[in-house]
């Protein structure tokens, strides 16, 4: 853990108090906003500043809320739909980044991407819910049927008490509070090498591709 001098310290409170905020000191001092918080997170606002500091937090949110609306409308201009190519490559790219070299699986505990990456699967390799096999990794304190009934959910296949879970030891970390997903293929091994070809096509083909 980084010390910092006295000098430095004082000049965290002091921004603090006139009202700025942890990401402005950071960026301001140079400091990791961890580090800021540690040193200053008990530091009051003195009443002179905090109308000012107030009205910035209001700005700052309505800023982000405007961006985050521009963003989807230029999302959502760019892409109208998905076609079944597309889902090749959406699922050929997630695996790339996350699949298994050996056997056909992937794991992760991100819902949205677990789902995407199957759904995408099924579409662009033309996939029923029986070439698949899920199995979870679990920490001890968490429940197993609770996880089993999200990622059925999540997956889309119905998962029991012949499900495979493995339990670790330890509590649930970040994120990991279902759990983690584990989608293997069954009789994969044309697919992924079909995937593997694929990356290597996409690799070669943005070689090419202008940076803007």
């Amino acid at each position: 853990m980084k010390k910092y001098t006295k000098n430095v310290v004082e000049k965290m409170i002091n921004m603090r108090k006139t009202g700025h905020s942890y990401p402005e000191i950071s960026r301001f001092l140079n400091i990791p906003k961890t580090s800021v918080l540690r040193h200053i997170k008990n530091v009051k606002i003195a009443p002179k500043y905090y109308d000012r500091w107030l009205d910035r937090k209001r700005s700052s949110k309505l800023l982000l809320i405007n961006n985050l609306k521009k963003a989807k409308i230029e999302a959502e201009n760019k892409i109208t739909d998905i076609s079944e190519k597309e889902s090749v490559l959406i699922a050929a790219v997630i695996y790339w980044c996350e699949g298994a070299k050996k056997d056909f699986s992937f794991i992760n505990s991100d819902p949205m991407l677990v789902a995407t990456f199957l759904r995408s699967l099924k579409r662009g390799f033309s996939l029923s819910d029986d070439r698949f096999t899920i199995s979870l990794r679990i920490y001890e304190d968490l429940d197993k049927d609770k996880c089993a009934k999200f990622w059925s959910k999540i997956t889309g296949i119905r998962l029991d008490k012949s499900t495979s879970i493995k339990i670790l030891k330890g509590s649930k970390h970040g994120k990991l509070k279902h759990g983690m997903c584990r989608v293997r293929v069954k009789k994969a091994n044309l697919i992924q090498k079909e995937i593997f070809a694929i990356t290597t096509l996409v690799s070669k083909f943005t070689q090419n591709a202008p940076i803007v």
